[in-house]
């Protein structure tokens, strides 16, 4: 890391906390035959889907931005990026695990954990293939400035999920604009809400968190519970909405739940790329 890069923030609003953002982008794509789904050019003026993403959080006040890449993807990230980008300081953190052992890695709150010791400010931690919007940083921005309590969006079902095929989204159960529990919920289609047991009134997650240091520290001595437990699972993975909602029904932390008047926009299947690109260009 280039010693200059440290004050790149100077010159800003003071009395304004320090905020990261964090971008999970460790893994290839195998529906994207091995690509790095972040680097599709979706932008009006040819931009990669995480630059665009990166300019709408640096445009929202963030000032760190922290790349947790995997063996794969970190020479591309840091070709394309560097240690900085439009002034802002770029760390990166590796996700790895035993292919002896393993068939993938740990997961995503394993992917976070990665970033402990990079991460001494309040950040938002988000996927690097999706597009939340920049009103969406924002809120979740504002919201470390002010609270204790973590913080995440709640966007409704139908603008959560692509038009065609199936994903996995975890739901909110919410009590008073707080979340009670984070449910993990497979093969979630526009064609089988009912079936899966939601309703066109459910919320969920697109995996994006306002989160303090303290609980990555949290997040870390349960990892290492998991690992001990699953250390003959090549498979089983450490995600971090069901480790978020464990230890929110364990009352160790609080999590406030904000709407969004963003739309997300997400590239999950192969065809998501020319419908992405397509929604941009009319903006």
């Amino acid at each position: 890391m280039d010693v200059h890069n440290m004050d790149k923030s100077e010159g800003k609003d003071n009395s304004k906390k320090r905020v990261a953002v964090v971008y999970m982008v460790a893994g290839l794509s195998s529906r994207f035959g091995g690509k790095i789904k972040q680097f599709a050019r979706v932008g009006k003026n040819n931009e990669t889907l995480i630059e665009l993403s990166i300019k709408q959080a640096i445009s929202a006040g963030f000032d760190k931005i922290v790349f947790i890449v995997g063996k794969m993807t970190e020479k591309p990230f840091k070709e394309m990026f560097g240690d900085s980008y439009m002034g802002v300081p770029i760390y990166y953190a590796q996700q790895k695990f035993d292919v002896e052992k393993r068939d993938r890695p740990w997961g995503t709150g394993d992917a976070l954990c990665c970033a402990r010791e990079i991460l001494d400010c309040d950040f938002v931690v988000c996927n690097g293939d999706d597009l939340y919007g920049e009103n969406t940083f924002k809120i979740l921005f504002d919201h470390l400035q002010k609270s204790d309590n973590e913080a995440t969006i709640g966007y409704g079902i139908l603008d959560a999920i692509p038009e065609k095929g199936n994903v996995t989204r975890g739901i909110f159960q919410i009590s008073n604009n707080f979340v009670s529990e984070i449910k993990e919920t497979f093969n979630v289609s526009k064609d089988n809400l009912h079936k899966v047991g939601l309703t066109e009134r459910s919320l969920a997650s697109e995996n994006m968190f306002a989160l303090h240091p303290g609980v990555i520290k949290m997040l870390h001595a349960n990892l290492e519970v998991f690992k001990k437990e699953n250390s003959g699972d090549r498979r089983v993975e450490f995600l971090l909405s069901n480790e978020l909602s464990r230890i929110i029904k364990e009352g160790k932390i609080k999590m406030q739940i904000y709407p969004t008047p963003d739309k997300w926009l997400g590239v999950t299947n192969p065809e998501d790329e020319e419908i992405v690109r397509g929604i941009i260009s009319r903006q």
